[in-house]
């Protein structure tokens, strides 16, 4: 008897729930992308993923996808890397030398180190402003507040934002802090959502998430 728990059929379940999310919002799946998150995982499990098809993956620490990705993405040139976790200023020409997409702009000494390693590296990752959603004093992000001009002094360095990221208070609703990133993007012009993990990816997909981040689900539980 075949095992039912593998990484195939894991990505398959993900990809028909998020289908089935898009759809009751009259969008397409094809519009949402999904980053596997990758942390903590070893080669060893990101490789069957990426054999069952999977082409996003997530990393929170530059110096842990620095020991992983390098010889991964030069056996699968068609794949993406996303930076999901915080980042540190003197990481910027580290992070714009790996990753596709950088996922945690959050402060104006972040958006200048970033603009001087694109220019130096002539690489241009995807962009995302992480938004503090929820005010949360330990976690980071910008504040609501904080936004229009973080906004602002990025794009008078050159740089292009596509969108906008949040991580909701834990243990709670998720749905009203999706609604309200998506609103925040409508209102800056911005048409890109990094928004929705494992356990709430579905209503993410509902409210307009064009990226969701999901772990657990795709690897599964940890041991």
């Amino acid at each position: 008897m075949l095992p039912t728990d593998t990484p195939a059929t894991r990505l398959a379940a993900v990809r028909e729930k998020l289908a089935r999310a898009a759809a009751l919002a009259g969008r397409g799946s094809g519009a949402i992308e999904l980053i596997a998150i990758s942390k903590t995982h070893g080669v060893e499990e990101i490789t069957p993923l990426i054999e069952a098809g999977q082409r996003s993956f997530g990393e929170n620490r530059v110096q842990e996808a620095q020991g992983k990705w390098p010889a991964l993405k030069a056996a699968h040139p068609d794949v993406r890397l996303h930076l999901v976790g915080q980042l540190q200023s003197n990481k910027a020409d580290d992070a714009v030398a790996l990753f596709d997409a950088i996922h945690a702009l959050d402060r104006p000494s972040l958006a200048n180190a970033l603009a001087r390693a694109m220019e130096k590296a002539n690489r241009t990752p995807t962009l995302f402003v992480q938004v503090n959603i929820g005010g949360e004093e330990q976690k980071g992000g910008c504040a609501i507040g904080d936004l229009p001009a973080l906004l602002a002094h990025c794009r008078a360095l050159g740089l292009n934002i596509a969108g906008l990221m949040c991580v909701p208070p834990a243990g709670t609703e998720a749905a009203p802090y999706f609604a309200l990133l998506a609103k925040l993007a409508r209102d800056h012009g911005l048409s890109q959502l990094s928004m929705g993990m494992s356990g709430d990816y579905e209503t993410a997909a509902m409210l307009g998430a064009t990226c969701v981040r999901v772990g657990t689900a795709l690897f599964g539980a940890r041991t």
